[in-house]
């Protein structure tokens, strides 16, 4: 009786987490698009300048009130989302491909959180052509990701 009331409210509670973890993915994609297009500013403004100062403050809150957060969201939702579909049948390959890039932009976001902190050193990590390049990645994965969840090919 109890297994079947848990159920039952998890059926209720699933179409929600889905929602609130496709809303955390949507915040933190917005960041990962955003960041490197700072980077970008940042990377041409005058060492110790009023640009630099900005950038390096619409960074930080960007990371820290925004990506980060819904990072962490996103990444338990969806744990939480594997379970109920590993206890309701099974995980099917596309899942465990959407996991794999997921976590290929978890590693993005440690690679964009590491070249702030090479920014507040003082320094230029990487050229303004390297940023604007490097900021296509989410969107394609992205795009991989939503195919594989929608289509679910596999």
């Amino acid at each position: 009786m109890f297994e079947e009331t848990s159920r039952i409210m998890f059926d209720i509670l699933y179409p929600w987490l889905k929602a609130f973890h496709l809303i955390a993915v949507i915040f933190w994609m917005a960041g990962l698009l955003y960041l490197p297009r700072l980077f970008v500013y940042h990377s041409v403004a005058q060492a110790g300048g009023e640009l630099e100062a900005k950038m390096e403050e619409a960074e930080a809150k960007l990371l820290r009130i925004i990506m980060n957060p819904a990072m962490i969201v996103a990444f338990v939702l969806g744990l939480v989302l594997i379970g109920y579909n590993a206890h309701a049948g099974g995980v099917a390959l596309w899942l465990w491909v959407k996991v794999a890039l997921a976590f290929t932009l978890i590693g993005y976001h440690g690679f964009l959180a590491k070249t702030r902190k090479g920014f507040l050193n003082g320094g230029r990590p990487k050229s303004e052509k390297f940023f604007r390049r490097i900021n296509e990645i989410p969107a394609l994965v992205t795009i991989v990701i939503v195919v594989l969840a929608i289509v679910q090919p596999f």
